[in-house]
Formats: C-alpha cells, sequence, structure tokens
C-alpha cells in the first residue's frame, strides 16, 4: 500500500470498496509549525465515471490496486455497447457506452492505440491517445482576407464532435484534436 505522497496521476486506487483513477494531484505545504503536507487528490470513479475529491496528509496509506494497461484497436458498437480488441493477443473486450462517455466524441471506426485498463482481466475504461486526427464535416465558410485575426467558429465532426476552429479551415480538412481539453491543436 503506498502513501498518499507516493500517488501518481494514472495510477488505480481502491477506496471505500470502488476504484479510483488518479486525474489530479494538487499539493499544498502549510507555513505553521508541525504542520502536515496535504494532497488533495482528485479522482474519476470505475467503472461508470463520476469524479470523487479527497485529502491526504503524506502519511496516509491507500489501497493500491493492480491495473494492467493493453493496447487496443475499437472495432464496433452495438447497441450501447462497444467492442475493443486487444493487439496482441486478439482478445475482444465489451463496455457500457456509460464506462466511456467523455471518450465517445473522439471514438472513431477502426481507430488504434487506445489503452485498456483491466483490472482482474475485466475492461474498467479506456484511454485516448492524447491526440486524434479527424476530418471537419461541417462549419460556416469563412471570410476572405480575415487569416490575421485570430476569429474561430464552430466545426461539426462525423462523431458529433462540436468545437472552435480556427475561420481559414475549410470542411473536408483534417485537424489534429486534445482529447484531454477537448481543443483544436492544429492541421494535420
Amino acid at each position: 500500500m503506498p502513501k498518499a505522497a507516493d500517488v501518481k496521476r494514472g495510477n488505480l486506487v481502491e477506496i471505500n470498496g470502488h476504484y479510483m483513477l488518479v486525474q489530479q494531484i494538487d499539493v499544498s505545504s502549510p507555513t505553521a509549525r508541525g504542520a502536515k503536507t496535504l494532497y488533495r487528490i482528485r479522482f474519476n470513479k470505475l467503472p461508470g465515471g463520476g469524479k470523487y475529491e479527497e485529502s491526504f496528509t503524506g502519511d496516509d496509506m491507500i489501497k493500491d490496486a493492480l491495473l494492467e494497461r493493453r493496447k487496443v484497436s475499437y472495432l464496433y458498437k452495438e447497441d450501447d455497447l462497444y467492442t475493443f480488441m486487444d493487439t496482441e493477443d486478439y482478445s475482444q473486450y465489451m463496455l457500457n457506452a456509460d464506462a466511456i462517455e467523455a471518450q465517445l466524441p473522439y471514438l472513431m471506426d477502426g481507430m488504434d492505440n487506445i489503452m485498456a485498463l483491466l483490472v482482474d482481466g475485466e475492461i474498467l475504461t479506456i484511454e485516448m491517445p492524447a491526440t486524434v486526427v479527424m476530418e471537419i464535416i461541417e462549419t460556416v465558410p469563412g471570410m476572405k482576407a480575415a487569416s490575421a485575426t485570430g476569429r474561430t467558429k464552430p466545426a461539426r465532426f462525423a462523431t458529433g464532435l462540436e468545437l472552435q476552429v480556427p475561420e481559414y479551415l475549410e470542411a473536408g480538412e483534417q485537424v489534429k484534436i486534445n482529447t484531454e481539453t477537448g481543443k483544436f491543436l492544429s492541421r494535420a
């Protein structure tokens, strides 16, 4: 069992019988004598998502869960179930849409380089790559000679994702999108 001071982003821990994936750690060091460093940790509950936040001192013990990461590719969707295939041993995993709700706007047919998070051979959720390349399906026409301004316009993608892109981009262009922030990065 690791101490709270040793927990890192991406670790899987067990709190009150629930699996929690560490998303963010804020460290605060009080200036009073004898005060202990506080670790405010934000978690994602697995499976199903949901946020959870708790504060620990550096000496608090947290129950560690054995997490296995496997590279998978997305195969198909059937009703509310999404099927992924392990790229090494070709075993298939099925996840309910509720378990991967935050990742669905970036999930495209045949997508590779997805990490499946497994505990005891059971899939809990997936992690998307940091960036994905998607094609703009629909956007309003941009103004000519307006490229010097930093204006943006809404763009829609095949997965239903809508986000702001620079005004000079047109439908049919490939762009890179950050899956953590959900923002446009650059042309692909």
